[in-house]
Protein backbone atom coordinates (compact mmCIF):
# COMPACT_ATOMS: atom_id res chain seq x y z
CA UNK A 1 0.00 0.00 0.00
CA UNK A 2 1.06 3.59 -0.44
CA UNK A 3 1.46 5.91 2.54
CA UNK A 4 -0.23 9.31 2.73
CA UNK A 5 0.36 12.57 4.49
CA UNK A 6 -2.80 14.64 4.32
CA UNK A 7 -3.10 18.30 5.21
CA UNK A 8 -6.53 18.22 6.80
CA UNK A 9 -7.02 21.92 7.53
CA UNK A 10 -10.35 23.16 8.86
CA UNK A 11 -12.90 20.65 10.21
CA UNK A 12 -15.31 22.17 7.68
CA UNK A 13 -13.47 20.24 4.98
CA UNK A 14 -15.24 17.22 6.43
CA UNK A 15 -18.59 18.37 5.05
CA UNK A 16 -17.64 20.69 2.22
CA UNK A 17 -17.35 19.70 -1.41
CA UNK A 18 -14.20 21.60 -2.34
CA UNK A 19 -10.91 20.99 -4.12
CA UNK A 20 -9.38 19.41 -1.02
CA UNK A 21 -12.19 16.99 -0.24
CA UNK A 22 -12.59 16.13 -3.92
CA UNK A 23 -8.92 15.14 -4.08
CA UNK A 24 -9.31 12.96 -0.98
CA UNK A 25 -12.27 11.24 -2.62
CA UNK A 26 -10.25 10.67 -5.79
CA UNK A 27 -7.43 9.14 -3.74
CA UNK A 28 -9.88 6.75 -2.13
CA UNK A 29 -10.96 5.56 -5.57
CA UNK A 30 -7.45 5.38 -7.03
CA UNK A 31 -5.78 3.43 -4.24
CA UNK A 32 -6.32 -0.32 -3.96
CA UNK A 33 -9.02 -0.93 -1.37
CA UNK A 34 -7.22 -1.31 1.97
CA UNK A 35 -7.86 -4.01 4.53
CA UNK A 36 -7.81 -1.26 7.18
CA UNK A 37 -6.79 2.37 7.67
CA UNK A 38 -4.38 3.45 10.41
CA UNK A 39 -4.25 7.21 11.03
CA UNK A 40 -1.72 9.21 13.00
CA UNK A 41 -3.70 12.38 13.71
CA UNK A 42 -2.35 15.68 15.03
CA UNK A 43 -5.25 15.70 17.47
CA UNK A 44 -4.45 12.65 19.60
CA UNK A 45 -1.53 13.70 21.77
CA UNK A 46 -0.75 11.44 24.72
CA UNK A 47 1.79 10.40 27.32
CA UNK A 48 3.07 7.15 25.88
CA UNK A 49 1.83 5.57 22.66
CA UNK A 50 -1.68 4.17 22.32
CA UNK A 51 -3.79 2.61 19.60
CA UNK A 52 -7.57 2.50 19.39
CA UNK A 53 -8.67 -1.07 20.06
CA UNK A 54 -12.45 -0.86 20.28
CA UNK A 55 -14.91 -2.65 17.97
CA UNK A 56 -16.83 0.55 17.27
CA UNK A 57 -14.81 3.78 17.64
CA UNK A 58 -16.93 6.84 18.33
CA UNK A 59 -16.88 9.95 16.15
CA UNK A 60 -15.21 12.71 18.18
CA UNK A 61 -16.22 16.33 17.54
CA UNK A 62 -13.10 17.89 19.03
CA UNK A 63 -13.69 21.51 18.03
CA UNK A 64 -15.97 24.43 18.77
CA UNK A 65 -17.62 27.35 17.01
CA UNK A 66 -18.68 25.47 13.88
CA UNK A 67 -22.17 24.89 12.41
CA UNK A 68 -24.38 22.24 13.96
CA UNK A 69 -24.26 20.38 10.66
CA UNK A 70 -20.64 19.48 11.38
CA UNK A 71 -21.43 18.26 14.90
CA UNK A 72 -24.20 16.07 13.49
CA UNK A 73 -21.78 14.04 11.37
CA UNK A 74 -21.19 10.46 12.43
CA UNK A 75 -18.63 8.23 10.75
CA UNK A 76 -19.48 4.73 11.95
CA UNK A 77 -16.48 2.85 10.57
CA UNK A 78 -15.65 -0.30 12.55
CA UNK A 79 -12.46 -0.70 14.51
CA UNK A 80 -10.21 -3.76 14.57
CA UNK A 81 -9.07 -5.02 17.97
CA UNK A 82 -7.07 -7.69 16.17
CA UNK A 83 -5.08 -5.15 14.15
CA UNK A 84 -4.64 -2.99 17.25
CA UNK A 85 -3.08 -5.97 19.01
CA UNK A 86 -0.75 -6.52 16.03
CA UNK A 87 0.28 -2.85 16.07
CA UNK A 88 1.07 -3.11 19.78
CA UNK A 89 3.31 -6.09 19.10
CA UNK A 90 5.25 -4.81 16.09
CA UNK A 91 6.19 -1.57 17.87
CA UNK A 92 9.09 -2.66 20.05
CA UNK A 93 10.62 0.71 20.96
CA UNK A 94 7.96 1.40 23.59
CA UNK A 95 4.94 -0.29 25.13
CA UNK A 96 1.74 0.48 23.27
CA UNK A 97 -1.48 0.85 25.20
CA UNK A 98 -4.66 -0.69 23.79
CA UNK A 99 -7.35 1.98 24.11
CA UNK A 100 -10.65 0.15 24.34
CA UNK A 101 -12.84 2.98 25.68
CA UNK A 102 -11.37 6.49 25.80
CA UNK A 103 -10.69 7.78 22.28
CA UNK A 104 -12.18 7.03 18.88
CA UNK A 105 -11.89 8.90 15.56
CA UNK A 106 -11.08 12.60 15.97
CA UNK A 107 -11.56 15.20 13.27
CA UNK A 108 -8.03 14.73 11.97
CA UNK A 109 -9.24 11.30 10.89
CA UNK A 110 -12.93 11.30 10.06
CA UNK A 111 -13.07 14.61 8.18
CA UNK A 112 -10.65 13.09 5.67
CA UNK A 113 -11.52 9.40 5.64
CA UNK A 114 -15.27 9.97 5.23
CA UNK A 115 -14.51 11.48 1.81
CA UNK A 116 -12.16 8.65 0.87
CA UNK A 117 -14.42 5.83 2.06
CA UNK A 118 -17.94 7.26 2.41
CA UNK A 119 -19.53 3.86 3.07
CA UNK A 120 -17.62 3.59 6.37
CA UNK A 121 -17.12 -0.12 5.72
CA UNK A 122 -13.34 -0.32 6.21
CA UNK A 123 -11.87 -0.65 9.73
CA UNK A 124 -10.24 2.60 10.91
CA UNK A 125 -7.79 2.88 13.80
CA UNK A 126 -5.77 5.71 15.27
CA UNK A 127 -2.25 5.63 16.66
CA UNK A 128 -1.50 8.38 19.17
CA UNK A 129 1.46 10.74 19.24
CA UNK A 130 3.57 10.64 22.40
CA UNK A 131 4.01 14.39 22.81
CA UNK A 132 6.92 14.01 25.19
CA UNK A 133 9.16 12.46 22.57
CA UNK A 134 11.52 13.92 19.98
CA UNK A 135 11.00 14.19 16.22
CA UNK A 136 13.59 11.45 15.70
CA UNK A 137 11.63 9.17 18.04
CA UNK A 138 8.48 9.50 15.96
CA UNK A 139 10.32 8.97 12.69
CA UNK A 140 11.98 5.82 14.03
CA UNK A 141 8.73 4.49 15.50
CA UNK A 142 7.06 4.82 12.12
CA UNK A 143 9.62 2.50 10.53
CA UNK A 144 8.35 -0.30 12.73
CA UNK A 145 4.97 -0.10 11.01
CA UNK A 146 6.40 -0.95 7.59
CA UNK A 147 5.12 -4.54 7.56
CA UNK A 148 1.54 -3.25 7.67
CA UNK A 149 1.94 -1.82 4.18
CA UNK A 150 2.50 -5.35 2.87
CA UNK A 151 -0.71 -6.49 4.58
CA UNK A 152 -2.95 -3.98 2.86
CA UNK A 153 -3.14 -1.38 5.62
CA UNK A 154 -3.30 2.22 4.43
CA UNK A 155 -1.29 4.40 6.83
CA UNK A 156 -2.14 8.10 6.89
CA UNK A 157 -0.45 10.94 8.71
CA UNK A 158 -3.00 13.73 9.15
CA UNK A 159 -1.89 17.22 10.12
CA UNK A 160 -0.50 20.27 8.30
CA UNK A 161 3.15 20.94 7.51
CA UNK A 162 2.58 24.68 7.95
CA UNK A 163 0.15 25.41 10.76
CA UNK A 164 0.18 28.76 12.54
CA UNK A 165 -3.41 29.59 13.52
CA UNK A 166 -2.41 32.74 15.42
CA UNK A 167 -1.15 34.35 12.21
CA UNK A 168 -4.06 33.40 9.93
CA UNK A 169 -5.35 36.33 7.87
CA UNK A 170 -9.06 35.66 8.35
CA UNK A 171 -9.98 38.43 5.89
CA UNK A 172 -8.25 36.55 3.08
CA UNK A 173 -9.16 33.03 4.16
CA UNK A 174 -11.11 32.32 0.96
CA UNK A 175 -8.48 33.76 -1.36
CA UNK A 176 -7.05 30.89 -3.43
CA UNK A 177 -3.49 29.85 -2.63
CA UNK A 178 -2.72 32.85 -0.44
CA UNK A 179 0.39 32.49 1.69
CA UNK A 180 2.79 34.82 3.47
CA UNK A 181 6.25 34.95 1.93
CA UNK A 182 7.74 32.71 4.62
CA UNK A 183 4.99 30.12 4.12
CA UNK A 184 5.48 30.08 0.35
CA UNK A 185 9.22 29.68 0.91
CA UNK A 186 8.92 26.86 3.40
CA UNK A 187 6.29 24.99 1.38
CA UNK A 188 8.82 24.81 -1.44
CA UNK A 189 11.62 23.79 0.93
CA UNK A 190 9.50 20.99 2.37
CA UNK A 191 8.58 19.64 -1.06
CA UNK A 192 12.19 19.75 -2.26
CA UNK A 193 13.51 17.91 0.78
CA UNK A 194 10.74 15.31 0.65
CA UNK A 195 11.42 14.77 -3.05
CA UNK A 196 15.16 14.47 -2.39
CA UNK A 197 14.55 11.97 0.44
CA UNK A 198 16.37 14.40 2.74
CA UNK A 199 14.68 13.23 5.90
CA UNK A 200 17.47 14.36 8.22
CA UNK A 201 16.72 18.03 7.56
CA UNK A 202 12.99 17.44 7.98
CA UNK A 203 13.52 15.70 11.30
CA UNK A 204 15.73 18.60 12.44
CA UNK A 205 13.16 21.13 11.22
CA UNK A 206 14.16 23.61 13.95
CA UNK A 207 17.36 24.19 11.98
CA UNK A 208 15.49 25.36 8.88
CA UNK A 209 15.54 28.99 9.98
CA UNK A 210 13.04 31.68 10.88
CA UNK A 211 10.42 30.46 8.42
CA UNK A 212 10.24 27.08 10.14
CA UNK A 213 9.76 28.71 13.52
CA UNK A 214 6.78 30.62 12.13
CA UNK A 215 5.39 27.60 10.29
CA UNK A 216 5.72 25.15 13.20
CA UNK A 217 5.13 27.05 16.44
CA UNK A 218 4.14 23.72 17.99
CA UNK A 219 4.95 20.34 16.42
CA UNK A 220 1.56 18.60 16.82
CA UNK A 221 0.49 19.09 13.19
CA UNK A 222 4.00 18.44 11.86
CA UNK A 223 4.70 15.12 13.58
CA UNK A 224 2.26 13.15 11.36
CA UNK A 225 4.48 14.06 8.40
CA UNK A 226 7.42 12.36 10.11
CA UNK A 227 5.40 9.16 10.46
CA UNK A 228 4.74 9.22 6.73
CA UNK A 229 8.39 9.87 5.88
CA UNK A 230 9.54 7.12 8.19
CA UNK A 231 7.64 4.66 5.99
CA UNK A 232 9.16 5.86 2.72
CA UNK A 233 11.25 3.28 0.89
CA UNK A 234 13.89 4.07 -1.72
CA UNK A 235 11.77 2.68 -4.57
CA UNK A 236 8.67 4.66 -3.67
CA UNK A 237 7.42 7.32 -6.04
CA UNK A 238 6.35 10.65 -4.52
CA UNK A 239 3.41 12.78 -5.60
CA UNK A 240 2.18 16.01 -4.04
CA UNK A 241 -1.49 16.98 -4.01
CA UNK A 242 -3.68 19.79 -2.64
CA UNK A 243 -0.59 21.97 -2.87
CA UNK A 244 -2.27 25.16 -1.70
CA UNK A 245 -1.69 27.78 0.99
CA UNK A 246 -4.65 29.01 3.03
CA UNK A 247 -5.09 32.20 5.02
CA UNK A 248 -1.42 33.11 4.75
CA UNK A 249 -0.08 30.78 7.43
CA UNK A 250 -1.47 27.31 6.65
CA UNK A 251 -0.78 24.84 3.87
CA UNK A 252 -2.88 21.93 2.71
CA UNK A 253 -0.06 20.17 0.85
CA UNK A 254 -0.34 16.39 0.91
CA UNK A 255 2.11 13.67 -0.07
CA UNK A 256 1.48 10.26 -1.60
CA UNK A 257 4.40 7.89 -1.13
CA UNK A 258 4.34 4.72 -3.23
Amino acid sequence: MPVLFIGHGSPMNGIQDNQFSQTWAQLGKAITRPTAVLVISAHWLTHGTHVTAMEHPRTIHDFGGFPQELFNVQYPAPGSPQLAEEVSQIITSAPVGLDEHEWGLDHGTWTVVRHMYPDADIPVLQLSIDYNKSPQYHYDLAKQLASLRQKGVLIIGSGNMIHNLRMVDWQRLNEPNYGFDWAVELNQVFKQKIGDHNHADLIAYNNLGAAAKLAIPTPDHYYPLLYTLGLQESKDDIRFFNDELVGGSLNMTGVKIG
